[in-house]
């Protein structure tokens, strides 16, 4: 599928997953995503908002799904404590998610 130049293919965007990378972290527009895949976790807490924060924006629902490896666990601690939640694990039948 070939796209437009950026930032008109933005605005033909049709699906409702948006996978993350730091390319895509900041200064990205895109209404009504619902899914959030982090490919990678960011270095900083702050880049982890922008990305997330593309998920249920206007008031819907979202979700976010990060890929964490075990060299990662460390800034995923400290996302956790920083914005004082829980980031758990996707359990293994996604029915329980509902």
């Amino acid at each position: 599928c070939l796209l437009p130049p950026f930032p008109l293919s933005l605005s033909l965007f049709s699906s409702r997953v948006l996978i993350t990378t730091d390319v895509w972290s900041r200064g990205i527009d895109v209404q009504q995503v619902s899914l959030v895949i982090n490919y990678d976790l960011p270095n900083n807490r702050e880049l982890y908002i922008h990305r997330i924060g593309r998920s249920g924006r206007y008031g819907r629902k979202g979700v976010a799904i990060n890929f964490v490896k075990s060299d990662d666990i460390r800034i995923l601690r400290d996302i956790e404590q920083y914005y004082s939640t829980q980031i758990d694990e996707m359990p293994m039948n996604i029915n329980d998610l509902i």
